[in-house]
């Protein structure tokens, strides 16, 4: 529903013309780490594909090809990092949201109340800067991330921690109490940096 709430497509310039955000032309994609003003063009070439899959999948209801779709789009390691590099600036732009309603005062979720809190991720600009310009490069996302991409994809991610078996924090959901009913997922991850989309 996120989708067709937000033209998703337009968010880049949004971010620098609305919002007045000229910092984001320090994007890095992955190992790339400057692009300047390509950063636009970039991104929004990243987005139009998610919107384009998106779309595609979610109306794709017999689970066999849906699953056949998924093997083929992930077997090209071109568009897999588009659509990465997609996801992290939506979760960028959602920070950058939540940051301005902030600023005005008005009530923020409890997980970005705590992303700001941190020295390293005290506003958006840091944030992208500090955690994730290397995303992609030489980290994965950590658990405040997958609350932020949760959050900022209105989906409720179910997380199986193998190596917390048989504890209570084996299985963990970002975010923890999604504001409405929202669609679920499930990842199995071995350490909290690499996430396996279980098959059933």
């Amino acid at each position: 529903s996120w989708m067709k709430e937000k033209d998703i497509v337009k968010l880049p310039e949004k971010l620098l013309f609305s919002q007045g955000c000229n910092w984001i032309q320090q994007y890095s994609f992955g190992p790339e780490k400057y692009t300047g003003s390509n950063v636009f063009g970039k991104l929004r070439k990243c987005v139009e594909l998610l919107k384009t899959q998106w779309t595609e999948f979610s109306g794709i209801k017999d689970y066999h090809k849906r699953g056949s779709m998924c093997n083929i789009l992930f077997s090209n390691a071109i568009l897999e990092y588009k659509l990465y590099e997609a996801l992290k600036f939506i979760m960028l732009y959602q920070v950058t949201e939540v940051y301005e309603q902030m600023k005005t005062k008005k009530v923020i979720p409890s997980l970005f109340r705590l992303l700001f809190s941190r020295e390293t991720s005290s506003d958006p600009l840091s944030f992208m800067m500090n955690h994730l310009n290397s995303v992609g490069d030489t980290c994965g996302l950590e658990q405040i991330d997958m609350f932020i991409l949760g959050y900022s994809l209105e989906v409720k991610i179910k997380v199986f921690r193998l190596f917390k078996f048989n504890s209570r924090d084996f299985e963990v959901c970002y975010p923890e109490e999604p504001l409405r009913e929202w669609p679920e997922i499930s990842l199995l991850t071995e350490n909290d940096r690499h996430y396996h989309i279980p098959v059933f």
